[in-house]
């Protein structure tokens, strides 16, 4: 089976945000879900998106917020098969612009790209580890930290079905942004966000003193239900 294929997704574009500051959240993802995002697939590198939100609840079970990562309240993530799908992504983002397709922002907080370092799929989970982004998941436990070692003993927690790490990069033009020296840590969950954080953030507390690495972010975010944009909201 391993021997078909493996994931050609090796590379991400984050786009960190705050919520809306009239709380025009649900109206800026609905926009952003049926408009915005699927014009994205007309570029052949892009081969997956996620949109997270983090709720209050999300925000009071966080294990690190650090800095300008405390703002954070939405996460869109963009997973190229490289960075060569940059230069066409800027070009349409401007083409929509043009075309009155943009009517509503976030705060923007800081774009970051990465590149796939490591993946693992939890036993049970079954599906394997360069599937695990498109398997269905309530949320996703966002890790960002200073250093770079391996996460994959957390895809043994409860309510985690796999995990996928990337080492930090330059973003390319016109993007501005330098995330080398820093890991970002998706880990998928398959059960509440917020029960799965408790667990999680007991280990990376002990991952922080152990291994080196300096916690600026982990926190738990839910995906987004489709045609129930306001189910998950940062002012919920």
């Amino acid at each position: 089976m391993l021997g078909t294929g493996a994931t050609a997704a090796k590379y991400v574009f984050i786009s960190m945000s705050g919520k809306h500051p009239e709380g025009r959240d649900a109206e800026y993802i609905a926009w952003h879900s049926l408009d915005h995002r699927p014009e994205q697939y007309r570029l052949p590198e892009i081969r997956h998106s996620l949109r997270l939100v983090s709720t209050a609840a999300c925000r009071a079970a966080r294990a690190a917020s650090v800095g300008e990562y405390d703002l954070v309240d939405h996460v869109m993530t963009y997973m190229f098969t490289d960075a060569g799908g940059i230069p066409g992504f800027n070009i349409l983002g401007q083409a929509l612009g043009e075309g009155g397709r943009m009517p509503i922002r976030l705060p923007s907080i800081r774009y970051m790209t990465a590149d796939l370092s490591g993946k693992v799929a939890a036993p049970r989970a079954v599906a394997g580890a360069d599937v695990i982004p498109w398997r269905p998941a309530l949320g996703v436990y966002i890790i960002i930290e200073q250093g770079q070692t391996s996460p994959e003993a957390l895809a043994d927690l409860p309510g985690v079905a796999g995990v996928c790490w990337y080492h930090g990069a330059i973003a390319p033009e016109p993007y501005e942004g330098d995330a080398r020296g820093l890991q970002v840590t998706y880990c998928y969950l398959d059960s509440d966000p917020v029960e799965a954080a408790a667990a999680l953030g007991e280990a990376l507390r002990a991952r922080w003193e152990t291994e080196g690495v300096e916690g600026l972010l982990a926190a738990p975010f839910y995906a987004i239900v489709p045609f129930e944009w306001s189910r998950h909201l940062p002012t919920a």
